[in-house]
């Protein structure tokens, strides 16, 4: 049998767990367990995990507080349709969505680990900016920990803003980075202190306040300090 089709077995394992959000956009937090089912990613909305019995399977099990943010994810996988750049969408319950489990390795932890990233992978996040205009859907909140690594290609990874207006920027901004700075840390594992230092600078400048020379500069001074 073709477990794909049969995932509605897994929501007695599901009920058991319950995520709930954090303030200032922190990750959520996971209460309970279940025998057979592993976390493989915690998101500020939801968490992902596997079962055992589903192998080929993610189910994304969204935070009381963010259920709204499940619907929306739920209708944009369907606007987008069967497609290279995103997982494969199964179905939905009240607080999930059941979508292809995609082998591969986030561009973050690509960083952490020093995993060459190739320009493939900034070509194929193109190309999926483009398909996703095409679907009247507007490519926002693309980062480095909603891209995969996978064979060389990128594989993109949550959808639930893609509804909102406006340019966040985020992607011109690692798109930048990687063409002006990556040449000087490819390979080289990034210690996390400097990741998330980085993270949190960014997410603490307005956009009206940001400007990429200068918050570059910043990160560069972490950088050779790191180095020394």
């Amino acid at each position: 049998m073709d477990k794909s089709r049969n995932w509605e077995a897994a929501i007695e394992g599901m009920s058991q767990i319950v995520i709930h959000a954090n303030p200032h956009n922190e990750p959520v937090t996971i209460e309970g367990s279940s025998d057979g089912w592993i976390c493989i990613g915690v998101g500020t909305d939801a968490a992902v995990f596997r079962s055992i019995d589903f192998p080929d399977l993610a189910f994304k099990l969204y935070a009381e507080e963010k259920i709204a943010k499940k619907e929306i994810e739920q209708n944009v996988y369907k606007q987008l349709g069967e497609n290279r750049f995103f997982p494969k969408f199964h179905g939905a319950g009240d607080r999930f969505l059941v979508l292809n489990y995609e082998e591969g390795t986030t561009l973050y932890d690509c960083l952490l680990q020093g995993i060459p990233i190739p320009p493939q992978v900034i070509e194929d996040v193109e190309a999926a900016r483009d398909f996703i205009k095409s679907r009247d859907l507007n490519p926002r909140d693309i980062h480095l920990k909603n891209i995969l690594l996978q064979g060389g290609h990128a594989k993109i990874l949550d959808v639930s803003e893609y509804v909102n207006p406006g340019n966040d920027f985020r992607w011109e901004y690692l798109k930048r980075g990687y063409e002006e700075y990556y040449q000087y840390i490819e390979g080289r594992p990034i210690p996390f202190w400097l990741m998330n230092m980085t993270r949190k600078w960014y997410n603490q400048t307005s956009e009206q306040q940001f400007v990429f020379e200068d918050f570059m500069r910043k990160i560069t001074k972490l950088t050779i300090f790191w180095r020394s």
